[in-house]
Parts: structure tokens; sequence; C-alpha cells
């Protein structure tokens, strides 16, 4: 069994946000697989199921808000008995120009309170799919994250989301590498 994470805020304000993308990303990945998300306020999340898969994977956007997503990370992950191993992390990065996709296993949270946040309720040994936002715009970090993509980059955002879901296949398949693309 895996569980796949898109981190983000719940309210409607905040979609098309940068701190929003790991929403943005799991949602199309999820939409592209005819799979819907239901609210389960047991995992504090909305919560959708693959089908056809050999494993049961299960999609989850925390309704936390950002900074509390291993609560609901802890309830699903507990719930299943899903090792942190078998959980993918997919959330906006900071530290990495806009346009960049890096997937790790582990290591530090570079500042994101979201997986800082994860770690803490769950472990540090967990996939994770970096989706880098920083601009030459970038000044106040609040103010940037939850702000808006310029037209350019929602453009581009189509292209990183088909790397993306092959970065999310391979880890359904166990075929989870760490790498680097820049788009």
């Amino acid at each position: 069994m895996k569980l796949i994470i898109g981190l983000g805020n719940p309210e409607l304000k905040y979609t098309d946000t940068r701190h929003n993308v790991g929403f943005r990303m799991l949602g199309a990945y999820a939409g592209s697989k005819d799979a819907s998300f239901q609210l389960r306020d047991k995992f504090k999340s909305q919560v959708a199921k693959l089908s056809g898969s050999d494993e049961k994977i299960i999609l989850a956007l925390p309704m936390t808000y950002y900074n509390n997503s291993g609560e609901a990370v802890r309830a699903i992950s507990d719930f299943y008995k899903i090792e942190p191993q078998d959980i993918l992390i997919i959330h906006d990065e900071l530290a990495l120009p806009f346009g960049t996709v890096r997937t790790r296993i582990g290591g530090s949270d570079a500042g994101n309170n979201g997986v800082k946040n994860i770690t803490a309720h769950v472990s540090d040994n967990t996939a994770r799919i970096r989706i880098g936002i920083k601009n030459e715009h970038h000044e106040n970090d609040i103010d940037f994250v939850l702000g808006k993509f310029n037209a350019e980059e929602s453009k581009k955002l189509q292209e990183i989301q088909e790397h993306v879901n092959t970065d999310i296949d391979a880890f359904i398949s166990g075929d989870f590498d760490t790498t680097t693309h820049v788009h």
C-alpha cells in the first residue's frame, strides 16, 4: 500500500498559489486516472483511491493547512499501517528555481514547514517530489509562496505536470529514482 500526499491549503483563496502546487499536481494526476477526492474527516483530508493497481494507492490532500500536514499523514498512515518509505510527498520548494523538479528520499526539510511537520509526525524517510517555485520576483517568503503563478509560469506548469505524473507512476511501480529535471 502506498500513500501520495499533495501539500497545500484548503481554502479557495489559496487555489493557484505557489504554496498549493502540491494540491494542483496531485489533483491533476488523480483526474488523469479518473479518481475523485472525497472529504474524510477521520483522515483530516480529501482522499481518493486508485483502482487497477496491484496494490492499494491512496491519494490525499490534507485539509489541516500546509504547516500541519503531518496530522493528516499520521492519521492515514496509522490507520492503513503505511510505512514511511511508502509515502510520497509532493510540495513546492522555495529553494529551487521555478521549472525545477527534484525527487529525493529523506533528507532535510529545507525550511519547508509542511515537510517539517510530516517529519515530526511520521519520519523523514519519505519520498518527495520537490517543485521549484522561486523566480526573480521573490522578496518576502510568505507573500511570495501565497502569491499566484504568473501567466508564463501557469503555462509551464502543464509541462511540469507531465514530469510529475511520470515520477508518481515511478513511485507507485517501485522505480522511484532521485533525479532533477529542469524545464
